[in-house]
């Protein structure tokens, strides 16, 4: 159950708080209550009352870390069932698969692969995060072997290996990586738990159904673990999307925090090699709580639209995806080509620059900062302005940096033709369709 103000104002020391420049108590108790601020901000709070508050204000899904450095991700931490909510916190991640039970070839073509896939969207690294080394009894390879070659493109990885003494050898060359052991059953999960505590690692979790793997859970939870990931994937397509959307309603709705552990779906057990159907998974999966996506393979045009959902799904829907500001040459556009401008909301840059792109005519697509609002939005708002262009040339050195003196300004702010000029004297001032999809033409005619 939530804590209310009310129960956490009765822990807290009932000071005024003008000394640490806070709130009052009351309402400093509030703010902890709808997660604004934690509780650590009051000094005043004793530690017995921290550590009760803690685990009751924590949110009902348990933020998981895994890998190291720039490869550490955090998995979990929701607190809604829709984005509208309020937002997602912790992005689906996308894990390639390899097994031992492939031949040599095969495994060098897969790993070779994912480095491939790498691109920048709107400041974000695009890239294949995750590596899902699966252990087959039977396999062809030896699995420390294809774990040290796996580890070698410095991603992180999940072992899905329930073989107690396989995974103790390859937690021993790995496990400073901080993999995800995925290898806890019903059967070995007591020593599964004591082979992922010793390597410091997070354990995942599967069974024949939920009700083993709840019971699972619980009894990894009594042993003390609670860094722990729940394997969802089902016999069908049907039965894993019930149990990862059902282990989320239960966590955040019924706030059973046994369920609140992030998840892991394998799509190479349900695609069955349909690489059509995987990609239509792998996006139901991103919008439905998938934590961990394990695909056969991500390729480049897969990765294009999949990783494009995935940055729409996981922004604050309250704050508009923005590009930088700054100069874009497109076509091999260099300084004498002719300059267009527009705003920096991410919708409008990628509809322009996509327009501009099929025009095939070498230009400079010049961003300002116009607080990721549109064109009509930000021009009522004051955003983009005369003013504000010309500060953005000064800022920027524009005049150094491009000796075309063409600027094409959005047609839907026709209206500032006459006063960008006056701000900007020695520049032509040439107004643009007032839709994106009438710029190739425009510029084919120009």
């Amino acid at each position: 159950m939530a804590l209310k103000g009310l129960d956490i104002f009765k822990l807290s020391p009932k000071k005024n708080c003008k000394e640490c420049g806070s709130p009052t108590c009351m309402a400093f108790s509030m703010k902890v209550a709808q997660g604004a601020v934690d509780i650590s901000a009051c000094p005043y709070f004793s530690e017995e009352a921290k550590a009760q508050l803690s685990e009751a204000t924590a949110p009902p899904m348990k933020t998981v870390k895994v890998g190291t450095g720039s490869e550490e991700f955090s998995l979990g931490g929701e607190t809604v069932l829709e984005r509208h909510e309020k937002t997602f916190v912790s992005k689906t991640r996308y894990a390639a698969f390899v097994c031992n039970c492939m031949d040599a070839a095969t495994i060098d073509a897969k790993l070779s692969q994912i480095p491939a896939v790498e691109y920048e969207r709107i400041s974000e690294k695009m890239y294949v995060e995750m590596i899902y080394v699966n252990y087959a009894a039977d396999g062809q390879s030896d699995y420390v072997e294809l774990v040290k070659k796996a580890a070698a493109l410095g991603r992180t990885m999940v072992l899905g290996c329930t073989d107690v003494e396989v995974a103790k050898a390859a937690l021993a060359v790995c496990k400073d990586s901080k993999p995800v052991l995925n290898g806890a059953t019903p059967d070995n999960y007591e020593a599964m738990n004591q082979v992922a505590k010793e390597a410091g690692v997070v354990l995942g979790v599967s069974g024949a159904n939920m009700n083993e793997i709840y019971d699972t859970v619980k009894a990894l939870e009594a042993a003390g673990n609670k860094d722990l990931v729940i394997d969802t994937t089902g016999a069908t397509i049907k039965e894993t999307f019930a149990n990862t959307v059902q282990l989320r309603r239960a966590a955040i709705k019924d706030g059973d925090r046994s369920c609140g552990y992030p998840s892991i779906v394998n799509l190479r057990k349900l695609a069955k090699g349909d690489m059509h159907l995987q990609s239509a998974l792998a996006a139901v999966f991103t919008i439905k709580y998938g934590s961990i996506v394990v695909m056969e393979e991500v390729t480049y045009a897969e990765a294009l639209p999949l990783f494009g959902l995935r940055q729409n799904i996981f922004t604050d829907p309250q704050k508009p995806m923005r590009v930088e500001p700054g100069i874009y040459p497109i076509n091999g556009g260099d300084e004498n080509s002719i300059c267009l401008t527009t705003v920096d909301f991410a919708l409008t840059y990628f509809l322009v620059s996509g327009e501009l792109e099929r025009s095939g005519v070498p230009c400079n697509l010049i961003i300002s900062d116009a607080g990721g609002l549109s064109v009509l939005t930000a021009w009522a708002a004051g955003k983009l302005s005369s003013g504000t262009i010309e500060k953005f040339w000064k800022e920027q050195d524009i005049e150094s940096k491009i000796k075309s003196r063409k600027l094409v300004i959005p047609g839907k702010v026709a209206v500032l033709k006459g006063e960008i000029e006056a701000k900007l004297p020695g520049w032509e001032i040439i107004i643009a369709p007032t839709e994106a999809s009438q710029l190739v033409k425009f510029l084919k005619d120009m």
